[in-house]
């Protein structure tokens, strides 16, 4: 199929690469991120053109974090950048000349994970990003699987706690409001405020306050043995540990990849997670447990995954 290129918009800054078929990154270039929904459209075609010089490029995928429709060409609703039904594939295609398809951008990281990274050798996987929020992606009989409207593995909005915490998305309770980054930072805050003596080493690290709790600090402080950095990984773990069990219910996957900021702490996090997914999970003492992995690509997965999916068939049947 050629070489293709994946973009991925970040808050700061839109990154475009140039990936061949074995998912190797021969180019990038970026541009600063726009702050109206048009600038962004125009920095994307920017983006593209900067990083296809001296290349053959044969399709574009873009990676956009928000709901995208099964025909990969339309976002119907991207909170972050204010994109209502946006046509984004056929405006990329009219700046640039080449074949376009949108994909989720958590889909996108799943795929490039799956395709190049902790999912080798297996046929079905379940991804999970842990970043500020949590997102995922379903790979089924090595296929993703985006749902009949395209919005499938939205995790991160799966009513966890019924009235529970507000989420942003207008909804209470979200698994996402308890197995997060911003949960990671809650947890501390509030345990430091409780028993600032469990936190000595953790608020040292910040200005001396709860509120100065950034989570690079929770990070830290665990790894010196801070007792309330240790807990709040730990209360983090019980959360998703039990989402991954309920997970396990729907979709019996071989193994779930743990990507995004989160599991660069490896197994800080990673161990915690596996001993609340076995004691969740259903039958475990019984049954065939799947593996919980450590995502490989880190920040490159999406835009690896998205000039991947580029060169696969439309899904639409």
């Amino acid at each position: 199929m050629g070489l293709t290129i994946g973009v991925d918009i970040g808050g700061t800054k839109i990154a475009a690469g140039v990936v061949d078929e074995e998912g190797n990154i021969l180019s990038t270039h970026k541009v600063p991120t726009p702050g109206t929904p048009e600038g962004i459209v125009d920095a994307i075609a920017s983006a593209v053109e900067g990083a296809r010089a001296g290349h053959d490029i044969v399709g574009v995928g873009i990676g956009a974090a928000g709901y995208v429709n099964r025909q990969r060409s339309e976002v119907y609703f991207a909170p972050n950048i204010h994109w209502r039904n946006e046509p984004l594939k056929e405006k990329v295609e009219a700046r640039t000349g080449l074949p376009v398809v949108v994909e989720n951008d958590a889909n996108a990281a799943a795929w490039g994970e799956y395709k190049f990274g902790a999912g080798a050798g297996h046929r079905n996987v379940i991804c999970i990003t842990l970043g500020t929020g949590l997102g995922g992606g379903i790979i089924i009989g090595n296929k993703l699987r985006r749902g009949h409207f395209g919005v499938a593995a939205e995790f991160g909005h799966i009513r966890m706690v019924p009235d529970g915490l507000l989420c942003g998305c207008g909804s209470q309770g979200c698994w996402e409001q308890y197995a997060s980054g911003r949960a990671l930072v809650r947890y501390a805050k509030q345990r430091a405020n409780a028993t600032p003596e469990n936190a000595e080493t953790l608020l040292s690290l910040g200005d001396g306050t709860p509120d100065g709790i950034e989570g690079k600090h929770i990070s830290m402080a665990a790894r010196q043995g801070d007792r309330v950095a240790v807990d709040s990984y730990r209360e983090l773990a019980r959360w998703v540990g039990a989402g991954l069990a309920d997970l396990a219910s729907l979709f019996d996957p071989s193994a779930f990849i743990i990507g995004g900021g989160l599991s660069d702490e490896g197994e800080l996090v990673l161990g915690p997670i596996r001993k609340s997914y076995k004691r969740w999970l259903v039958g475990s003492n019984w049954r065939p447990v799947a593996e919980v992995l450590a995502a490989q690509l880190g920040n490159k997965a999406g835009l690896v995954g998205a000039a991947d999916l580029a060169r696969e068939p439309d899904p639409v049947m």
